[in-house]
């Protein structure tokens, strides 16, 4: 464990559970992390790759933990790690990780100076452009700071958010980059964000083909001007097979395998299984209790809207058929309930809708193996936004 507990930390105020303590004993509503299931997600992911020429640099804005991070690092063999802020970059430097790239733009002075203070410290960070203005801004800070900032130019996939849209515009800011002082040419970045949670394996194959195929014409293309294109990183969990195996990646950048959620839990494989019940086993919970079974067929529990997000859906009850969660206020989860089987203080593990923005509003992840709490891990960048 990173962090050490602070020995003075009260159980219900300051943390949700201590080490040796019983599953059924921990503080909720909070996270959980199945260990087992999580080291299998890791190996998992490691054995997917192996027989591509790719690397794994793993997101870790998905749990912002340093902690977890370290595990992807040497169980999972990621060779780095991807960060979408500079302070959330910082967190993870000064835990000790030195090759991070972050996939987004930074664009602010205040932010850039400080990127390029975590190149100047011994950090290889390398970050995404897609304007000239911000290849000039990211030169002169490096200069100032005598270091050098890696910089991937980054292509819109179809996302329709950051990057730019051809292969004349990627050799323009790449030729720029490689004239600038202090910056180092390293490729695209090239990320389809919008089609990861596709369900249908056939529709994602095939915007994935067309990716690719632009891909491929921008390396060409920096390639028929001499201007060497080291990397070509992208890849998330609903599509890095197709990243993989394209031979024109050579790095993938998944997130939420790690620990799976209900949204992506309903993804198809080309099999047709669902990805929750194929490749990935589920290794975060949101723990509940439930606190009221007054009204007949219904259960409320103390997971609400405060420590969970419901943008992709909301959660689904681990294990049971026969019980849903059906809604949800601030405080309060409803739990349908036909038969009436839950009681007062009945502890269930629900699996988050989106298990990204859910981490970001926890301190803590309670880690359990065999019903027992092994360890504490703090969410150590959270609230890190900037």
């Amino acid at each position: 464990m990173i962090n050490k507990i602070n020995p003075d930390a009260e159980i219900g105020f300051d943390i949700p559970a201590v080490p040796g303590m019983a599953e059924s004993e921990v503080q909720t509503p909070c996270l959980i992390v199945d260990l087992d299931r999580l080291e299998y997600n890791l190996k998992k992911m490691a054995d997917l790759i192996a027989p591509f020429n790719v690397s794994l640099r793993a997101h870790a804005k998905m749990h912002k933990s340093v902690d977890v991070a370290l595990l992807q690092l040497s169980v999972g063999q990621a060779n780095g790690i991807c960060c979408q802020k500079v302070s959330e970059a910082e967190v993870f430097f000064r835990a000790g990780i030195t090759d991070i790239l972050i996939t987004n733009q930074v664009c602010d002075a205040r932010k850039i100076s400080r990127l390029a203070g975590l190149a100047a410290s011994g950090c290889r960070i390398s970050v995404c452009v897609d304007d000239m203005r911000n290849v000039a801004m990211l030169s002169e800070e490096a200069r100032k700071q005598s270091t050098q900032i890696h910089c991937l130019v980054e292509l819109d996939c179809g996302a329709r958010r950051c990057g730019v849209s051809d292969a004349a515009q990627v050799l323009e800011l790449a030729a720029a980059i490689d004239a600038a002082h202090c910056l180092v040419f390293e490729g695209l970045q090239a990320y389809q964000g919008s089609i990861q949670h596709e369900t249908d394996y056939g529709l994602r194959e095939k915007v994935m083909e067309d990716v690719i195929a632009k891909v491929k014409d921008c390396r060409d293309t920096l390639a028929a001007a001499e201007l060497s294109c080291r990397v070509v990183s992208g890849g998330g969990t609903g599509t890095f097979l197709f990243e993989a195996a394209s031979g024109v990646f050579t790095e993938v950048q998944c997130g939420s395998y790690a620990f799976m959620d209900a949204d992506y839990g309903r993804v198809h494989n080309q099999e047709g299984s669902r990805l929750d019940q194929s490749e990935w086993e589920n290794a975060l919970f949101l723990l509940t209790s439930v606190m009221s079974t007054a009204l007949d067929g219904h259960a409320v529990c103390d997971a609400g809207l405060k420590v969970q997000s419901v943008d992709s859906g909301l959660p689904v009850i681990f294990g049971h058929d026969d019980i849903s969660y059906i809604t949800c206020s601030d405080e309060h989860g409803v739990i349908q309930d036909k038969q009436n089987k839950l009681k007062i203080n009945d502890k269930l593990r629900l699996v988050p809708g989106h298990c990204d923005p859910t981490c970001n509003l926890h301190d803590w992840y309670v880690c359990v193996r065999d019903g027992k709490v092994e360890a504490l891990w703090p969410v150590s960048a959270r609230g890190k936004a900037w």
